[in-house]
């Protein structure tokens, strides 16, 4: 039993690997490759797009996966056709017979459609993990989390090696994620088979469109999780489009242009999933030990510190600010988007896993990535000129200094209004 146990969980760090080796390849250095094809007013706009099709896509597969396709059948069909679109928006950004941006609407086009079957890979990834592991008799809460570490350190390989390959600033970034996809979506046939209910008897029109896991909101302690999920959801991707911009935009400045921060943007952030990985371990015994609500506050407070480090340091003497704000980002990040994901896990039916995992990434990377994205396009273009030559840190750490400031409203509102027993 004991080598079974083992062997699965190999196999379920396989996936983890690749599943998120896709999005290291090109999430953190696409809003640089934008940057410099002259849609550096456009960034948030992609990533926005993310969230977008995050409202309804992974809610909607996770529909399909409870109820049709087997779910590890359904994430190589959804890595398939992310893989392939993502191909087809580096193929127009390399065959653009003008200027790139002028591409812009059928890039994005191309990038929707990718992200619209990436998306739900991520949820339907995390039921395939929790029903493999219970199947072996396995505990999720302790044994996913050390498994999820190997899915960070597929990103962090895809992010270094496009650095170290030099495709920061190039559309081979798309090129790398798609062959990377194709590698997931053969990954993913080789994965235990997840049930399905089949049930042929008469349902009601809830039950058979596989909506009841919006139920969920008949329940203060859940209504307000997810609620607080959508406002955390809005600093998701904050840094991942803006960070390498912004740490790229210090290279006008003489003394900051040689510094390893400017010539080396990805592998500096980088740290950042470092720092998830080693924060990963620490979930089980902080669930355990101070409960949800006391888990989504630190990474709230972690968000702040994230932000308002990035609004007051410098790629010079002021690095060493950068790097704390890349170490609190594990904290930050693994402290709401996998102890919520367990959370949610731990609250539910069997019958409705993969539905309630599909809402809670709608409520994050949907609503709340969506919404943040926007936002943060907003208050990026209002304080910093993408058009000047004159270099723009001041702007910049202003901008910073917003988002730092919106989340610790979020803190404090979610201290005095979620209630939750530690048990």
């Amino acid at each position: 039993m004991k080598n079974t146990m083992n062997t699965m969980k190999i196999r379920l760090v396989g996936m983890s690997f690749l599943q998120f080796a896709v999005w290291g390849a090109y999430l953190i250095s696409m809003g640089t490759y934008l940057f410099s094809a002259g849609m550096g007013d456009k960034i948030g706009y992609f990533y926005a797009m993310q969230g977008v099709v995050a409202l309804f896509m992974p809610a909607l597969m996770g529909i399909v996966a409870d109820r049709w396709i087997p779910a590890q059948k359904l994430l190589s069909i959804c890595h398939l056709f992310s893989a392939l679109f993502k191909a087809g928006m580096g193929y127009v950004a390399l065959t653009a017979t003008g200027a790139v941006a002028d591409e812009y609407p059928t890039l994005l086009l191309f990038y929707a459609l990718s992200v619209a079957f990436f998306m739900p890979t991520l949820a339907l990834s995390n039921s395939v993990s929790y029903t493999a592991l219970e199947s072996v008799k396995l505990d999720p809460v302790k044994s996913f989390p050390p498994i999820r570490v190997f899915g960070t350190v597929g990103f962090i390989c895809s992010m270094i090696a496009t650095d170290v390959l030099g495709f920061q600033s190039s559309a081979n970034q798309f090129f790398m994620s798609a062959s990377l996809g194709l590698l997931a979506a053969g990954y993913a046939l080789t994965l235990p088979a997840c049930p399905v209910s089949g049930h042929t008897e008469k349902k009601s029109l809830i039950d058979a469109l596989g909506l009841k896991a919006f139920a969920l909101f008949k329940q203060r302690k859940m209504a307000l999780f997810f609620v607080f999920s959508v406002l955390l959801g809005v600093a998701l991707q904050i840094t991942n489009g803006f960070a390498n911009p912004f740490l790229n935009s210090f290279a006008s400045i003489p003394e900051y242009a040689d510094t390893f921060g400017v010539r080396h943007a990805n592998a500096l952030i980088s740290l950042s999933q470092l720092s998830e990985t080693l924060c990963l371990l620490l979930i089980p015994f902080a669930l355990k030990r101070f409960g949800i609500k006391w888990v989504m506050l630190i990474a709230m407070l972690c968000w702040v510190l994230r932000f308002a480090l990035f609004g007051l340091g410098n790629p010079g003497d002021g690095v060493w600010m950068f790097i704390i704000s890349m170490l609190v980002y594990g904290v930050a990040f693994d402290f709401f988007n996998i102890s919520g994901s367990l959370f949610v896990n731990k609250e539910t039916d069997t019958s409705i896993r993969s539905s309630a995992q599909g809402l809670f990434m709608m409520m994050t990377n949907g609503f709340g990535a969506t919404i943040g994205t926007v936002l943060a396009q907003q208050v990026v273009n209002h304080y910093v000129d993408f058009t000047s030559a004159v270099p723009q840190v001041e702007g910049w750490s202003k901008a910073w200094m917003v988002f730092a400031g919106y989340m610790l409203v979020v803190a404090i509102l979610f201290a005095v209004l979620f209630k939750e027993k530690n048990k």
